[in-house]
């Protein structure tokens, strides 16, 4: 054995436990030690007064102060001079060795002299069972792998001595040795000093042993080591160690022809590893791993120090190492190891969406979808109520999802509304042409409808029937059949997307994933359905309230990266509202203003709202039986409420009373929106669409019911639960009848086209030219006329904005615009064509008014066509289907272009978006570790009251 062993302890109150309490087991460790030591010094970090009055109380030789701030290598450093022994004993605070510790790691150093050091078996501090640390190996590109961290001690790893390195904590070094080496290298900070240790011993041709019978209790406070990763400042302390120790060892290690294309790909490897980060749910590690980046970065001095140090030691090529470097075989397998898959344990049940019928309902969805539009699957265009046709390219509509020059007006520059967004997504589904996306969307609704309404029951319920019937539910909602039969897309995207974010919302506090999902669902759902945005971010808040009291806030970054992105995308329109000093405005209805039919603001029409129909024809009752009753027709929806009602009296309140908070922020949005009007078509108001409220609080409402009838009845009574749901179902299903057979008795509102707004002539030339303009002539029925500036082949969905339609105040462009169509309208001004042609409009059109045509304007219509004709800088195409159309024959000016400064802006928004949305789609990307993290977790939400705590 050593003639003389030294040990050094270091004491730092860093631990969440006060350092004197693990400093006395380990004080007291250390005295029952069969081989004692023979000089022990204890290096006292900070000023804890506790901690040394204990020290002052050991048998330590002597005690040397430091700063708080001194790390465990400068520590050791500080008594290295004074080395008194032959061999060196590295311990901490929270280090307490096994009473045969000492004799095993002398008596292995003894035994071999070829060896440098020795290292012990960490184990818990209080469980020896569990190992913290039994060697440590290195891959090819430097990154640290633990041989068996985490691991029950059952044996398995006693066979195995030779390591290229140990945990720090414990070893046990030659003092000739330590010397040669010149201790720790204190560049790492704490991480990988025994690895790195190791390696050098190595290239100086010693070796590196372990001792698995000596055991060594650590709590992994951080004095020595890497601290235990319980806290979410110990993780991302931890992994900013552990990324600066590598990259500092990659630096020194690496051959001096490659250390320049190391340190040049540092950053570069930053940015890839944020993506993997993003993907691996780990967002956050991504700071720590820039902060590591850049210390590297800069640390080229203690890089040099390093480099000299190895060099000045090293005998062997690195091709000795060769076989104790971790292959990637061996690191794919410890990447896959899942213990508790191997032993059986597994939390989520089976999701059963082709056994238990879900498949079979979204089939009968589709063939009930065909049965009610048949006609659409052959429309190429959707038209009628507010659909519009989708811009030709898929490049044009992702312009118009960007900040700049405005489809509408002369010169309109501003944001898009996210809306913009969303159909471009969904135009990009169909790249050769996009239009049939939108017919495609309206014949897969019912379906989809269905197939959502399915999965967000397997959130409330295990139970096969149930979740048919939620998923039937869901796609029989009244409201949402009004909205594909009127022609509303927005609040038809918004009832499809609604039961996703319920999907992934109620887990989001669990996993990235689910967060990542959620955000990007949110995004959506608040781009179709701006009303809603006050409803989802009461229930955020509460969802965040109850984390921080319930959970101590577990979950709670989660669940505020929810709502990131799409903040993110609604804060240039947000701006602009403030800007213009009308927040109001942000809650107006996308895509094209339309005043269709919905029910009034008074007590009858709330009646109707509280019964889920939002227009006054009672979900078309009133048509389809114009001379019967039909005062029964809300009561259908009584059963379903009365189920909801009672989800909280069952085992499973606490569920019950949020979907019931679910479904009264839904219908307090719905009372709100009804007759509440911001935004016009010409000269008529256009009032907020109660709809997308009412489906708020439908999927309250259904999930409520599902509760009450699975938790609400026992097991045996499962042919009472099972009539239940189908008579709920049944009653809603009477409602959908009219809906349903719109089509066939020809109320639908729903036509084939048109495939352009504009005349074909223009939409032959602006098909693939937006920038060729043409003013839009209206007549009014009550005696004005409307002027706009319409920008290519056609008015679309997604070219629509909110910040002009729901604009009061006119512009200086407004001002000049209606000046330039007064004189264009008068056949005594001068010649005005060639001011309209500076604006960049190359064609004239003269629309005819909203039918039936009165008086006034058919009298303004004839005025103004003479007018025109007598123009000579205009040259009549035409009377067309959509009006009487003029061509400029003066040269036409080109369209204004945005300047360089809002190019800019448009580039800076746009990257933000990008990042936010990019990071969201990466977080929600499902990989084999958030898959095995999902089994640990059941399906449904809030099982009982205790659930999540």
């Amino acid at each position: 054995m050593p003639a003389r062993v030294h040990a050094i302890l270091v004491v730092r109150p860093d631990g969440r436990t006060p350092a004197a309490f693990h400093l006395r087991r380990t004080l007291a460790a250390l005295a029952t030690q069969s081989r004692a030591v023979d000089a022990l010094t204890i290096v006292l970090c900070g000023d804890d007064e506790r901690a040394a009055e204990v020290a002052g109380d050991s048998t330590a030789e002597s005690v040397v102060r430091a700063p708080a701030s001194t790390c465990f290598a400068d520590a050791v450093a500080l008594v290295s001079p004074r080395l008194d022994g032959d061999a060196l004993w590295l311990l901490a605070q929270d280090t307490a060795p096994e009473p045969d510790a000492l004799a095993r790691l002398a008596g292995a150093l003894e035994l071999a002299p070829s060896v440098a050091l020795v290292a012990p078996k960490l184990v818990r501090w209080d469980d020896r069972s569990e190992i913290v640390s039994l060697g440590l190996g290195m891959t090819r590109l430097g990154r640290t792998v633990e041989h068996a961290a985490g691991e029950l001690d059952q044996g398995q790893h006693d066979g195995t001595e030779d390591v290229l390195g140990a945990d720090v904590r414990g070893i046990l070094v030659r003092s000739d040795v330590w010397q040669t080496l010149a201790g720790l290298d204190r560049a790492l900070r704490g991480a990988d000093e025994g690895l790195d240790l190791g390696v050098r011993a190595r290239l100086a041709g010693a070796r590196v042993s372990l001792v698995p019978g000596a055991l060594v209790a650590t709590a992994s406070d951080g004095v020595a080591g890497l601290p235990s990763p319980l806290t979410g400042q110990r993780r991302r302390q931890r992994a900013f160690a552990s990324r600066t120790a590598q990259l500092h060892r990659r630096l020194v290690y690496a051959p001096l022809a490659a250390v320049l294309l190391h340190w040049l790909a540092i950053l570069p490897l930053a940015v890839w590893r944020t993506l993997v980060h993003l993907v691996g749910k780990q967002p956050g590690l991504i700071g720590p791993e820039w902060a590591a980046a850049f210390v590297a970065w800069v640390r080229v001095r203690a890089v040099a120090r390093s480099r000299t140090r190895l060099a000045s030691v090293r005998t062997q090529s690195w091709a000795q190492l060769a076989p104790l470097r971790t292959t990637r075989a061996h690191l794919r397998e410890r990447l896959d190891e899942d213990p508790e898959a191997a032993a059986g344990i597994r939390i989520r049940s089976e999701l059963r969406f082709f056994s238990g019928g879900g498949a079979w309902l979204v089939l009968a969805a589709l063939a009930v979808s065909v049965a009610a539009f048949p006609a659409l699957l052959a429309w190429p265009v959707l038209g009628g109520g507010a659909l519009q046709p989708l811009r030709s390219t898929v490049v044009q509509l992702w312009a118009d999802a960007t900040f700049g020059m405005r489809a509408l007006g002369a010169a309109t520059v501003g944001p898009a509304d996210p809306f913009a967004a969303v159909i471009a997504v969904l135009g990009s589904l169909a790249p050769w042409e996009p239009s049939r996306a939108l017919v495609a969307l309206w014949v897969l609704a019912l379906p989809l409808s269905a197939l959502g309404g399915w999965f967000a029951a397997t959130r409330v319920t295990e139970r096969s029937v149930l979740r048919l019937a939620g998923g039937a539910l869901w796609a029989l909602a009244p409201t949402f059949l009004i909205a594909l039969t009127n022609g509303r897309p927005a609040a038809v995207i918004a009832h499809l997307l609604l039961p996703w974010l319920f999907y992934a919302g109620s887990v989001a506090h669990r996993s990235w994933a689910g967060a990542g999902a959620a955000s990007l669902l949110l995004i959506g759902v608040v781009a179709t359905a701006p009303v809603l945005a006050p409803a989802l971010g009461a229930l955020w808040v509460a969802a965040l309230l109850v984390l921080i009291v319930l959970r101590a806030g577990h979950g709670a970054t989660r669940l505020i990266w929810t709502l990131v992105p799409t903040l993110c995308l609604a804060a240039p329109l947000v701006w602009h509202a403030i800007h213009a000093r009308d927040l109001w405005t942000l809650l107006a209805d996308p895509g094209a203003p339309w005043a269709g039919p919905q029910v009034a603001a008074d007590a009858a029409g709330r009646a109707l709202l509280a019964a889920g129909i939002p227009t006054p024809d009672l979900a078309g009752w009133a048509t389809l039986l114009p001379e019967g009753p039909t005062w029964w027709v809300p009561l259908l929806a009584a059963p379903l409420a009365l189920l909801a009602l009672a989800a909280p009296l069952t085992q499973r309140w606490a569920v019950g009373i949020a979907l019931l908070l679910v479904a009264a922020f839904g219908i307090a949005t719905a009372f709100a929106a009804v007759g509440v009007a911001v935004a016009f078509s010409e000269a008529t108001s256009v009032a907020l669409w109660p709809g997308t409220g009412l489906s708020l609080a439908w999927l309250g409402v259904v999930g409520g019911a599902v509760v009450a009838l699975d938790a609400g009845l026992a097991p045996r009574l499962a042919l009472v639960r099972g009539l239940s749901a189908f008579a709920v179902v049944a009653a809603v299903a009477v409602i959908a009848v009219p809906a349903l057979t719109a089509g066939a008795r020809g109320t639908t509102l729903l036509t084939s086209g048109p495939a352009s707004t504009l005349p074909a002539y223009v939409a032959a030339e602006g098909r693939d030219d937006p920038d060729i303009g043409t003013i839009v002539l209206t007549p009014q029925n009550d005696g004005g006329v409307s002027a706009r500036i319409v920008w290519g082949g056609s008015e679309t969905l997604g070219s629509q904005a909110t910040i002009v339609s729901t604009r009061t105040d006119p512009t200086a462009q407004d001002t000049a615009i209606a000046e330039l169509t007064a004189d264009l309208m008068t056949s005594a001004a001068d010649d005005i064509v060639a001011d309209l042609a500076g604006y960049g409009v190359k064609f004239v059109l003269l629309a005819p008014a909203a039918p039936p045509e009165s008086d006034a304007a058919r009298a303004l219509r004839l005025s103004a066509s003479t007018a025109l004709d007598q123009r000579e800088t205009l040259d009549a195409v035409g009377d067309t289907a959509k009006g009487a159309l003029w061509r400029v024959t003066t040269e036409v000016a080109p369209r204004p272009t945005e300047s360089d400064a809002v190019e800019g802006l448009a580039a800076l928004i746009a990257a933000v978006q990008l990042v936010a949305v990019a990071a969201a789609l990466l977080l929600s990307l499902p990989t084999a570790a958030s898959r095995r993290e999902a089994r640990r977790t059941p399906r449904v939400v809030g099982p009982h009251w205790r659930e999540g705590r």
